[in-house]
This record gives C-alpha cells, structure tokens and sequence, in this order.
C-alpha cells in the first residue's frame, strides 16, 4: 500500500503541476496568507524542464527525489526502511569499508500536497501534508520500524537503521491545517515540524541533510534530546511577525496513543531579521523546549567487553525504549550577504528521569514494548537511564557553525563543522557520582566530531547535482559499544524538486 501511494501521487505530480522546494527552504515566519499565483504545468516536458508548478487553484502538489551513490571507510548495509538508509554518521553497527545506494543525502525524498485559499478580510484557510519516501524501494520513511526489524540481530549483520520521528506513517512529514493572517499571525492544528526543527532546517549551513549534516542525520538536536520528538502528531503551533521580529509556541496536547513519543511537550521562540548595512541581515533566534516521557529507541544492551568494544556473538539486541524528560535551550544565528551565508548554533539539553515511568505501551510505528518483556517479544523499557541509581542526570551540548557561498546563482560550495559534548553522569548506589571519561560506560564524558563539505550544482530549473564528504569521529562515553570510532563518507547524487 505504501508503494501504491507514493506512486500514484508521483503519477498525479507528473501529469499535473509543481512548486521547486530547496532541501533547506523551512521558513521559522509565518506563512503569507496570499502569494502571487505560479505557473501551472501544461505538459510532461514542461514540468521536467522549466520551473511550472503543478498547481490549481491555490492547491499544489509538490515533491523531492534524491537519488545517490557513495563509498564509506566504516559502514553498514543500505536500509531501505530507514529515513537516511546509509551510515553517512559513524553508528554502533558499522564495521566494513563499503560501497552503497546512498539516497536521500541532501534532502528527503519526499511528495505531499498543500494550499492557500482566503477565507475574507486578510485570512486564509492553509494546508499541508507529506510523507518521505526512500526513491529507490519507494517505501515510507520509518525509523523506528528499521529498528525493530534489526532485534535480535548480531550486531555486526545489522543494517544502517536509525531512530527517527518519520515512523512509516502516510503523513510522517506534516499534515496540519490552520488560518494564516500577515496581521494576525498563524495558527495550525495536528502533526507539524517541532520549532527546534524548523530552526535546523533554517540555521544548518546544509539544511538537516542526512548526508552532510550531523544535527540532520542525528535528530538530537531539532527533537530537544531525541529524534522522535522532532515533529508533534498532535499539536498546536502559532507564529506571529512584528517588523523585523518573531515570536512563536508550540504545545503538544496528545500523548502516545495520538502518534506522538511524548507524553506533552511545549516549546517558545523568539527572534528576528535585522538589517545591518546595505542588504546584509543578521538572522537570530532562541527556543526553550520541554518534552515530557520522551522516547529514544534503539538495540541493547549487547556484548561489550571491559572496554566498551562489541564481542563475539554481539547479542542480545533487545529493541529497548528509554524514557526521560527532557529540558532544551537553542540559540542560533546566521548571517547574510549577497553571496555567502555564516552559521552558529548552540543547544544545551538535559535529560532527568520521566514524569510517568512506563510498563508498556505502542510506539509511533506501531511496536508494542513492555518493561522486561525481552522473553515475550524482545523489547524492554528503560525508565532509570538518567537520575536513578547513582547514575546522575545527563547533560549534553550541540554546537556547529558552517558557511555557504554562491560562486554562481547555480553553483554552491558549502561547508561545516557540528561538535558534541556528553557531561559524565555515571555513578553507583553505593558509592555515587564517579567521573569517567572513556567508553567503558555509556554514561562516562565523551565527544562528537564531524566535518563536511560539498558542492552543489543546479543545472536546471528543478534538477541539480552535488558530492561532498563527511569526515565523523566518536571518543568516550559516546562510543560505547561501537566496532569503529570513524567513518568517511563520500557521497554523489541527483536530485529533481517539483
């Protein structure tokens, strides 16, 4: 059924008509209520070859495919289920120098339909829904699914799955609708991107790319602590324009049930645009974020030795849910000039046990996971990570900064640098906080590094062309349980957004 959807909405944006959505294209304002009306397609060769838009009435479909190649120094085989489906990051898993599909490197593939329709006076009525896809397999994203499909694995057969707030779900992008006023602001109701993750896309030199970024690989950071945070199933979001400044909340009203993997979360911006000399802008922008029992899935404990290393068999892989809250501030800035574009963020996020400890409950692909259930169904969840114990509760930092220069209006250079740091917090009963820094403990003091850079050639209206290569490194606490601590990757692709 997934596959019969994704086609037949391809089908309908080919024979129909477009928009051209850049990879890095989220804008943190609000919404126009009203935009100049686009060109409609009028045939297959016009929509492959010009910038039309398959469009009718306020209503437009709307897509991106990208497709691509790549070698890594350290990796795992290519996950079709997954959202980014290669290690482009250094992942527990990987092991072997390999050559790989690598899709989805720049941007999601993704197809989805929206609009704008005025309503009287200045509102209008807006829209938007749409799903990633994997464009070689055409299924739906799903992170978590990708996960539980490698339980009970031996670590070194498993496949580059990563958890991920994309769950399978037809509508695992946005699906929201609201009113838009350039006077009022906008207000949208059900599932949206999470502000954090808004502020990614417009403040990561390469827009949450899964094969160039880290913070768009890793959804640390736009999910205030943990991936599946990054959009909301089951919210509010208002954004509000005044001069050169902004102002923003987001509230999550629903819990597990309703698709979300939070049990209640709230979020607030504030920030602005502000001219400095001639047509150069400083961009800024800060968001405090809460999450409350927020879910992170992934495969334990496995067979470590004393060290931290994977030993022989690499099992159990019990798909295992770890619950917390979490407390989240973002600041983040970018700076513009006719041709170049310079980056800075910083989040600091702290993880404390969760508000309600769970026994059992479905997560947002639909898997069933009980505490200690690892004889029943393989699963298990975790409610005593952070604050229990003697461990301490953990905090942890994200900062980057990159920049982005046009040679030409087609042609892009980009480049970044992404850096974490894990605070120890491991401890005992009896003895209590014991500082350590190296990967014996998932718990002890680690880093995080990686560099990137790639160059991006639009050769067409809707098509364009890059490679590039991503260096990341893990030290620590951080590299716990992983066969290498590297990873190289060097990826090539095509891309066509409508």
């Amino acid at each position: 059924m997934a596959k019969l959807g994704i086609c037949t909405a391809v089908l309908l944006a080919i024979v129909g008509g477009s928009e051209t959505r850049a990879a890095d294209v989220a804008p943190t304002k609000a919404p126009p209520a009203a935009s100049t009306t686009p060109r409609p397609c009028t045939d297959p060769s016009d929509f492959v070859t010009t910038n039309c838009q398959l469009t009718w009435e306020g209503i437009t479909v709307f897509g991106i495919i990208d497709t691509g190649f790549g070698w890594q120094s350290h990796g795992a085989s290519f996950d079709p289920r997954s959202a980014v489906a290669a290690s482009y990051l250094v992942q527990k898993q990987n092991r072997l120098a390999t050559w790989t599909l690598a899709p989805n490197a720049l941007s999601n593939s993704t197809i989805g339909i929206k609009g704008t329709r005025p309503i009287g006076e200045d509102f209008s009525f807006v829209f938007d829904l749409d799903a990633g896809f994997d464009p070689y397999s055409l299924r739906f994203s799903n992170g978590p699914g990708a996960i539980a499909a490698n339980a009970g694995l031996p670590q070194n057969l498993q496949t580059a799955y990563s958890d991920s707030s994309r769950a399978g779900q037809w509508y695992n992008g946005q699906g929201y609708v609201g009113v838009s006023s350039p006077t009022y602001g906008t207000l949208t109701l059900f599932r949206q991107n999470s502000l954090t993750l808004d502020a990614v896309f417009d403040y990561d030199p390469f827009g949450a790319s899964y094969g160039f970024s880290a913070i768009g690989f890793q959804g640390i950071t736009c999910g205030g602590g943990n991936t599946e945070n990054c959009r909301h199933s089951t919210s509010l979001k208002y954004r509000y324009n005044f001069n050169h400044f902004r102002a923003a909340a987001l509230w999550q009203f629903g819990g597990y049930d309703e698709n979300n993997a939070s049990n209640g979360a709230y979020q607030f911006q504030l920030g602005g645009d502000i001219p400095i000399r001639g047509n150069d802008v400083l961009s800024v922008d800060a968001i405090y974020s809460h999450v409350k029992d927020s879910v992170s899935l992934a495969l334990a404990p496995g067979a470590n030795n004393a060290f931290g290393t994977p030993i022989a068999p690499f099992l159990p892989q019990t798909l295992t849910a770890t619950i917390s809250d979490n407390t989240a501030a973002m600041f983040v800035a970018r700076y513009t000039t006719k041709s170049l574009k310079l980056y800075a963020g910083y989040e600091y996020i702290r993880y404390e046990p969760p508000s309600n400890p769970q026994v059992a409950f479905t997560d947002i692909a639909g898997n069933f996971l009980c505490q200690s259930c690892d004889t029943l169904n393989n699963t298990n969840i975790n409610n005593a990570a952070f604050g229990v114990g003697g461990l301490g509760n953990k905090t942890f930092q994200v900062m980057w900064a990159g920049a982005k220069y046009s040679i030409t209006d087609d042609l892009d250079v980009i480049g970044a640098y992404y850096h974490y740091i894990q605070d120890s917090f491991f401890g005992t009963a009896a003895r209590g906080p014991a500082f350590c820094s190296s990967s014996e403990h998932p718990q002890c003091a680690g880093t995080f590094d990686a560099i990137s850079t790639a160059v991006d050639w639009r050769f067409a209206p809707k098509w364009d062309t890059y490679v590039g290569v991503m260096f990341t490194q893990v030290n620590g606490g951080l590299g716990f349980g992983f066969f290498e601590h590297s990873n190289v990757a060097t990826t090539a692709g095509l891309r066509f957004r409508f």
